[in-house]
């Protein structure tokens, strides 16, 4: 009976080292697994990392192209509002122009109107007094300027 109980145990043996061979496969399975895991895990690690870096560079460069922006567009706007004070100002030279022309048109007219009420030299001396106000104003520079129209 011993060989039948020897056999048993031979088979028990084997039995049990076929267990602890599969325990250690398992084991190195694991390991090996755990390990492509955590190579997985920092490789998205880097991955985010390089796209934070990435998206902070690309956020910067939108600021300052943003903030270039609203500098011209202040700079233009202060421009336009110089040169929209520069048409109104030539503006009224114009009106003032076309006045001294009409009333050099209406010159006769003028003299009949102003008969009555005064001698031809006092109306000569009155439109030349329009002429000449007229006149200054219209050799004073354009003074509108970025700097005074600021708000």
């Amino acid at each position: 009976m011993k060989s039948s109980s020897s056999t048993s145990s031979d088979e028990n043996n084997d039995l049990q080292e076929v267990m602890e061979q599969r325990k250690r496969k398992r084991m190195i399975s694991n390991r090996e697994s755990a390990r492509r895991s955590r190579m997985r895990k920092q490789k998205l690690l880097d991955d985010l990392t390089a796209q934070v870096a990435q998206l902070r560079k690309e956020n910067h460069q939108i600021v300052t192209s943003v903030s270039i922006t609203t500098q011209h567009y202040l700079t233009v706007e202060s421009e336009n509002a110089v040169l929209r004070a520069q048409l109104d100002e030539l503006k009224n030279r114009l009106d003032s122009l076309n006045d001294i022309i009409a009333l050099a048109n209406n010159n006769n007219g003028f003299y009949g109107v102003c008969s009555n009420h005064l001698d031809h030299s006092e109306a000569d001396d009155l439109l030349m007094n329009q002429m000449n106000m007229n006149m200054f104003y219209l050799n004073q520079p354009l003074m509108a300027s970025a700097d005074a129209l600021q708000y």
